[in-house]
């Protein structure tokens, strides 16, 4: 078990504490959070000396949430850092590949039944479900590369997939 006066160790994150939950008991870890966005302050110069000791002092020895947030609501919020921009756009590409692979599983099993329906009559002449598989997969690699290519272009992703929710929407709006 970790000592309160000993520093954390890895990257500072920001303490965000759960809305509502101002009576919850914090960890040593947020704790450490909010000392470490104090030196922060610090380092910028909205604090003294006197006030960061002060401070620091009363986060080792805060017991709830509402005594952190009392300790650091005359600061402004501190701009995320790399590890926690890294984090967001991971989860954010995450999301968005869900949803892409949601929305094509239809199409998938779109093209198993063509191509069921095609070997189930002989599997002679042309190969006519590609252009299902055509149709299922051009968006499909499209967007993948906007997610993982070299340049991401998570808002693009995004907008197409919202394009086509709200068609499909309406679509089934229309058809009652």
């Amino acid at each position: 078990m970790r000592r309160r006066g000993r520093p954390a160790c890895g990257p500072a994150l920001p303490f965000h504490p759960v809305e509502g939950s101002s009576g919850f008991r914090v960890s040593d870890e947020q704790r450490e959070r909010a000392a470490q966005q104090l030196r922060e302050h610090f380092a910028a110069g909205r604090l003294t000396e006197d006030e960061l000791d002060e401070r620091v002092q009363a986060v080792y020895s805060a017991r709830t949430e509402k005594d952190l947030r009392k300790l650091l609501a005359d600061l402004p919020r501190l701009p995320a850092t790399p590890q926690e921009v890294k984090a967001e756009l991971a989860q954010r590409r995450r999301h968005l590949q869900r949803r892409l692979i949601q929305e094509t599983g239809g199409g998938i099993g779109l093209l198993i039944v063509c191509t069921v329906i095609w070997l189930a009559s002989g599997a002679t002449g042309q190969f006519w479900p590609i252009w299902v598989a055509i149709v299922v997969l051009i968006p499909l690699l499209r967007n993948t590369w906007r997610l993982y290519g070299p340049a991401p272009q998570l808002d693009r992703v995004e907008r197409e997939l919202e394009r086509r929710e709200r068609g499909t929407r309406r679509h089934q709006h229309r058809r009652r």
